[in-house]
């Protein structure tokens, strides 16, 4: 296939940033995006140019370090992961926009990588469990009911990419804060910070500039491992209960 590529080219977060377009041939339709990416840098380098600077880490779907708006769809046109995305979703002649993600909480560092660092910050806010257990326990030391297992074997599937960031109009992290909320909070470990947990994270999520949730739903849709919209409801009266129960 031969492509044409308008690329996200920043030299720095205080440089201002602009399209780049640049031609590409040969492109296999089985190939996966991030080796199209390879292919540009490669051919980049050869001519003396400077490399396009892009996330990536397992390639495999599961860290969650790609992070790339294609043709204004978080992780492009399937529901997937960047990396997992391939080249039969496009078709010879086609002209690809690769921008990165588009959030005042994510500032751009270089070309299409951006800082993802709030997410982190969150995380530190609650999203683990202080209480003491000693050694590993049997499997079925404490009991947890199938239904809940299931739902916090749901949440934990986030992968803290960011593309429900990307994909949010208003740039709110709200599905993946409650996923993380809701993967703890439901199970009996999580029980003792149940309240203080949902409060503090909702509040580093405020503190780091991410936008309002207005439920429109396009974190959900673009979620590559599909967490639910429903989640945020979760959450929602998880921190109606804290707050009425934790006086600070």
């Amino acid at each position: 296939m031969k492509l044409t590529l308008r690329v996200w080219r920043q030299k720095n977060p205080d440089t201002p940033g602009a399209m780049a377009t640049y031609e590409l041939d040969g492109v296999s339709q089985d190939m996966s995006f991030l080796e199209m990416l390879d292919v540009l840098n490669e051919e980049l380098i050869v001519k003396g140019e400077e490399p396009v600077a892009f996330d990536h880490d397992c390639r495999e779907g599961i860290c969650g370090a790609c992070s790339l708006v294609i043709n204004g769809d978080a992780h492009g046109p399937e529901r997937t992961t960047t990396c997992q995305l391939h080249m039969r979703s496009f078709r010879d002649g086609d002209t690809i926009d690769i921008e990165p993600w588009r959030a005042s909480a994510f500032p751009v560092i270089k070309d299409l990588v951006v800082d993802r660092s709030a997410f982190d910050r969150v995380i530190q806010a609650g999203g683990f469990i202080t209480a003491p257990t000693g050694s590993a326990p049997e499997a079925h030391a404490t009991p947890v009911p199938k239904a809940d297992a299931d739902y916090a074997f749901e949440h934990a599937e986030c992968i803290g990419c960011g593309a429900c960031v990307a994909a949010c109009p208003n740039g709110a992290a709200m599905l993946f804060t409650s996923a993380k909320v809701n993967h703890l909070n439901v199970l009996p470990q999580g029980s003792p910070e149940r309240e203080t947990r949902v409060l503090d994270m909702v509040a580093q999520m405020d503190a780091e500039g991410f936008g309002g949730c207005t439920l429109a739903g396009e974190c959900a849709t673009a979620c590559p491992k599909g967490i639910p919209l429903f989640s945020i409801t979760a959450m929602n009266k998880e921190w109606l209960r804290a707050s009425r129960k934790v006086k600070r």
